[in-house]
C-alpha cells in the first residue's frame, strides 16, 4: 500500500538535487528525494571546494555560463558566510603562456560581467617585491589578484538538504530507486532502504543522478540508447602546506590548462584538479599515478620548492557529469547545466545534465520553472534573499559571531570555536544549549569532535558512518589517525537504534 501521492519525487542527493528539492519544498510542494548512498558522497564532495565563474571558460566564449555564475557568488555568500567566504587567487605571468594584456583583459571581463557589490576587483602584484611571490620561483615578476570564493562543497549539500527538510521535504539517504513505473498522471518509484522495499508514488519526476542519470533514465525507457551524457574525472592531491597566507594561486600549464593551489584545512594545501575522460566500466573514481605526478610536475613549475609524489597526505578524485556538446577534449566540454523535459509520454520527468556548484541555485529555479506547468507553481525566486541554516550573519560578521560564542562558552578553547562557527554558523548556538562545562559536550575522539556534535550530525545532516562525519560533513580526518577514526566507527556500531542506518 502506498502513501500519499508526492507532488515531485527526486532521485540524486547531489548539490543539484538537493537544491532542487529545497526550492520545491519552500513553495509548498510534497517533496521526496532518494539518495542511494550518502548525501554528496560522489561529485558533490569531489570539486575544487571553489564558488567562482570560471576564469577560463572566457577562452571558450563560455560568457553566459560566467556572468551567471559571477552573478552567483555574492548570493551564496549572503546566504552561507559560514561555509563560503572572500578569497582571492594570484595569477602569476609566465613567458611563453597567455601574455599580460590577455590576463588583464580576461580579468576586467571577469570583474564586470556579473558585476560586484562585496568582492574586490582585480589588482596587479609584484611578485619580487610581495610576500605572495615568495614562494614561488623568482622568473615569475608578476602577476594579478583576483576575486572568488571558497566553499565547504559536502556541507552546502548537507545544508542545503536539512533546509529542504525543515521546509517539509523528505530526504532518504541510503535509499536506492531500483525500478521506475510511469504512468500517464504518475510515477511510481520501487525504493530499497534498510533491506526493504517500498513503492511511493509522484506526480512529477526529477532525475538529478549526476554520473547515473543515464542508468536511472534506462531504468523506465529501456527502448532508448541515447546517451547524451559525457563522464570526466577531476583528481586532487592533498599536501603538507607549501606557503603561508589566507590566498591562492591559479597556475597556466604548457598544455593550456590551469590548476588550482588552495590553503586546505589550516596546515595543508589543496592542489587540482585534473581533466580525463571516464567510463561506467571502470568503477568507482579513483586518482591514478600519472594524475599525481601531472598535478606535482605542474605545481613545480610555479612553486620555489618542489611538489613530489611522497608530499602527498590524502587525494580525492570525483566523476563530473557533464552535458556531452562533442567538444574533442574533455578539458573544453561545457560545464553549463542542460535540461531534458520529456513530458508527451506520461508523467513529466527532467533529467539534469551538468551544472557547477556554483550555479545550483540557478538550476534549481529554472527546474521549478521548468516544470511550473505540471507543479501549478509560480517562477518567482524566493531562495536568492534565503540564507541557508546557520547563515543568518552578516558575511563580514564572522569574527565577531567566534568573539560572541567563545565569552559564551568560555571552557572551549578559541580554535574550537573557530572550527564549530565555520561549519555550523549560529547553529552553533543551538547545539551548545545547555553545555555549560566540557564534560557536556560527551566523549572527544580527537581533533576536537565531541559526541554532541556526532549527535547533531546524525539527527539534522543525515550522517550516518565515521566516513560522513570525518569526511564529508567535516574533514577532521585529516587530522585524526587511524585508531582515532575507527573509535568514531566503533561508536557508531555501539549507539545504533532501530530503523536507523549507522553503518
Amino acid at each position: 500500500m502506498t502513501a500519499a501521492m508526492y507532488d515531485l519525487a527526486i532521485i540524486g542527493g547531489g548539490i543539484n538535487g538537493v537544491g532542487i528539492a529545497r526550492d520545491a519544498a519552500g513553495r509548498g510542494l510534497k517533496v521526496l528525494l532518494v539518495e542511494r548512498d550518502d548525501l554528496a558522497s560522489h561529485t558533490s564532495s569531489a570539486s575544487t571546494k571553489l564558488v567562482h565563474g570560471g576564469l577560463r571558460y572566457l577562452e571558450h566564449y563560455e560568457f553566459n555560463l560566467v556572468r551567471k555564475a559571477l552573478k552567483e557568488r555574492e548570493v551564496l555568500l549572503r546566504a552561507a558566510p559560514h561555509i563560503i567566504w572572500p578569497m582571492r587567487f594570484v595569477l602569476p605571468v609566465d613567458e611563453g603562456m597567455r601574455p599580460a594584456w590577455l590576463l588583464r583583459l580576461g580579468l576586467f571581463l571577469y570583474d564586470h560581467l556579473g558585476g560586484r557589490d562585496i568582492l574586490p576587483g582585480t589588482k596587479s602584484v609584484d611578485l619580487l617585491g610581495d610576500p605572495r611571490g615568495d614562494p614561488l620561483q623568482k622568473r615569475l615578476k608578476k602577476g594579478f589578484a583576483y576575486s572568488d570564493c571558497w566553499v565547504e562543497d559536502a556541507r552546502l549539500v548537507s545544508l542545503t538538504a536539512r533546509d529542504a527538510a525543515i521546509r517539509g521535504a523528505d530526504i532518504r539517504t541510503r535509499a536506492e530507486c531500483t525500478g521506475l513505473d510511469r504512468a500517464d498522471a504518475h510515477w511510481d518509484l520501487h525504493i530499497r532502504q534498510h533491506g526493504r522495499q517500498q513503492t511511493e508514488q509522484a506526480r512529477v519526476l526529477v532525475n538529478a543522478a549526476g554520473p547515473w542519470v543515464d542508468p536511472v533514465t534506462a531504468l523506465y525507457d529501456r527502448s532508448s540508447n541515447a546517451a547524451k551524457l559525457r563522464l570526466v574525472k577531476g583528481s586532487h592531491i592533498v599536501v603538507k602546506r607549501k606557503y603561508e597566507g589566507d590566498h591562492s594561486y591559479i597556475f597556466q600549464n604548457r598544455d593550456g590548462r590551469i590548476i588550482f593551489a588552495i590553503p586546505y584545512e589550516g596546515d595543508h594545501t589543496l592542489i587540482g584538479t585534473t581533466d580525463e575522460p571516464r567510463s561506467y566500466a571502470e568503477g568507482d573514481a579513483r586518482i591514478s599515478d600519472g594524475e599525481i605526478r601531472y598535478l606535482c610536475d605542474a605545481a613545480s613549475e610555479y612553486f620555489d620548492v618542489a611538489v613530489t609524489p611522497d608530499d602527498v597526505e590524502w587525494t580525492y578524485s570525483g566523476v563530473r557529469p557533464l552535458f556531452d556538446d562533442h567538444s574533442r577534449s574533455a578539458a573544453t566540454v561545457t560545464r553549463d547545466f542542460v535540461f531534458d523535459y520529456d513530458h508527451d509520454k506520461g508523467a513529466p520527468v527532467l533529467s539534469i545534465f551538468g551544472g557547477k556548484i556554483t550555479t545550483y541555485r540557478v538550476l534549481a529555479l529554472q527546474a521549478m520553472r521548468t516544470l511550473s506547468d505540471a507543479l501549478a507553481i509560480d517562477g518567482d525566486d524566493w531562495t536568492r534573499d534565503a540564507h541557508l541554516p546557520g547563515g543568518d550573519f552578516a558575511p563580514g560578521g564572522f569574527a565577531a559571531l567566534v568573539d560572541e560564542y567563545a565569552g559564551r562558552w568560555t571552557f572551549l578553547d578559541r580554535p574550537l570555536i573557530h572550527r564549530l562557527v565555520r561549519a555550523y554558523g549560529t547553529d552553533t548556538a543551538i547545539m551548545l544549549d545547555g553545555a555549560r562545562n566540557l564534560a557536556d559536550l560527551g566523549r572527544c575522539f580527537g581533533a576536537g569532535l565531541h559526541e554532541i556534535e556526532i549527535g547533531w550530525l546524525i539527527e539534522h545532516e543525515f550522517a550516518r558512518s565515521a566516513e560522513d562525519i570525518l569526511w564529508r560533513r567535516s574533514k577532521l580526518g585529516l587530522h585524526m589517525s587511524d585508531a582515532e577514526q575507527q573509535d568514531v566507527a566503533t561508536w557508531l556500531e555501539q549507539h545504533n537504534t532501530p530503523g536507523r542506518d549507522l553503518s
